[in-house]
């Protein structure tokens, strides 16, 4: 079966700093499809972030681009396999220079956490009770 993926893009102000933060969670760059306007994020086999300078996102869309530190333009999801997993990742991404987003939800079949990266993209972590899911 074939697997779709998804290729986020998101304009970053300082893509150096920006790929020091992504790899300080666990993710790792694929360089083929980097270069000194871009950076792809591998978040996992089917899920990559994109982080292009703001003058080459520009380049994608007619659209202005916005101050994600400002405005929400999106809010990205990832799922985490434990509640302690949200936390690990949270907690990495705050001491990489990321900030809190909002409060921890604990819905007790379902946890999640929400950072800011340094460019102010939201970033939610959650974990749901799989037995829960089944129904």
């Amino acid at each position: 079966m074939y697997q779709q993926m998804i290729f986020v893009n998101l304009a970053v102000d300082d893509l150096e700093a920006s790929k020091r933060f992504f790899t300080e969670l666990g993710y790792s760059i694929n360089a083929q499809f980097s270069d000194e306007t871009a950076a792809s994020v591998v978040i996992s086999d089917t899920i990559f972030a994109m982080l292009l300078t703001r003058p080459k996102y520009a380049e994608f869309t007619k659209k202005e681009l916005v101050d994600a530190t400002r405005s929400s333009e999106v809010l990205l999801a990832l799922s985490a396999e434990s509640r302690e997993k949200v936390d690990e990742l949270v907690d990495r991404a705050l001491a990489a220079g990321g900030s809190i987003a909002g409060e921890p939800q604990d819905h007790g079949f379902m946890y999640g956490r929400s950072f800011d990266d340094l460019d102010g993209h939201t970033w939610e972590v959650v974990w749901m009770d799989p037995a829960a899911v089944e129904g």
